[in-house]
């Protein structure tokens, strides 16, 4: 009896490659697309897994797009070692440097975009800034404190005071901030003569005021969805840009690229499909 062909070797290696590093891509933004709209004071380690996804997502289809791009202008050839070297040492973690370079190519290639042009919008701006920073060192800031050696900045923090707190100014309706406050009064006056409350804000400082946790809770369940429209509409911009050279590279002769479009087209959707769910997760 002859061996069954699974069909193993229908696709090149470079095509098997290029598949299994933008599916897991995918995984991890949706993962940090998800765990970004659930975290708050309370639950600081979720902070840090959304941190962790989006900022190694962002980082790796940024690469994805660049090599991408190496294959449109080489004929549909794939990189060679020195150019991953280049990704490796001189990009790195440095989102802003891997957000410039798509912005380049952006402009050379006079690319149509149906979304986001650009993410220099302060929202925009602000959530790839604590990413960057995250991933360029700021993962590490509890140790670092602890270490006494030179001081990160405290990435929840960050995003609190950068991200949500606009968010909260621009987005929540007034009458929503008063019900915030008036039910966080309410809450203190009835139980917190006889509770005790213990837990640390964005930004470091001790809670130890039922009224103020509940506020807290209140403000940070108004922005979740304001916050987690804003990182998704960071995360289309890096998947347009992707879909684009995509389709440059295919135009220049290469059998290697597979449909990156279809893999990550859960994030090419308009705002109204973005704010009809809480879940990307598959």
């Amino acid at each position: 009896m002859s061996a069954i062909n699974t069909g193993s070797d229908m696709f090149s290696p470079a095509f098997k490659s290029l598949l299994h590093e933008a599916t897991l891509t995918n995984e991890m933004l949706a993962a940090g697309a998800t765990q970004i709209r659930n975290a708050n004071y309370s639950t600081r380690g979720v902070y840090f897994q959304a941190f962790t996804s989006l900022a190694t997502g962002l980082e790796r289809i940024g690469k994805l797009a660049l090599i991408l791009n190496h294959i449109a202008d080489n004929h549909g050839a794939l990189p060679d070692a020195a150019f991953f070297k280049h990704l490796k040492r001189t990009l790195g973690h440095n989102l802003r440097a891997i957000y410039l370079s798509l912005r380049e190519i952006q402009a050379r290639r006079n690319m149509r975009v149906k979304f986001l042009n650009s993410l220099d919008h302060t929202i925009h701006s602000a959530v790839l800034s604590v990413l960057h920073n995250f991933a360029m060192g700021d993962r590490y800031s509890n140790i670092s404190a602890l270490a006494g050696i030179r001081q990160r900045d405290d990435p929840v923090a960050a995003w609190h005071e950068t991200v949500d707190l606009p968010l909260f100014e621009t987005s929540v309706k007034q009458q929503k901030k008063a019900e915030i406050w008036a039910k966080a009064s309410v809450i203190g006056r009835a139980f917190g003569p006889h509770a005790a409350v213990l837990h640390f804000s964005e930004s470091g400082s001790e809670i130890t005021d039922l009224a103020e946790a509940s506020y807290r809770t209140g403000v940070a369940l108004a922005v979740a969805p304001y916050r987690q429209l804003c990182v998704l509409q960071v995360l289309r911009y890096f998947v347009e840009i992707l879909w684009n050279l995509e389709e440059s590279a295919n135009s220049a002769g290469s059998n290697d690229v597979p449909a990156m479009g279809e893999i990550f087209a859960i994030f090419y959707n308009n705002d109204a499909m973005f704010r009809s769910r809480k879940t990307w997760k598959r």
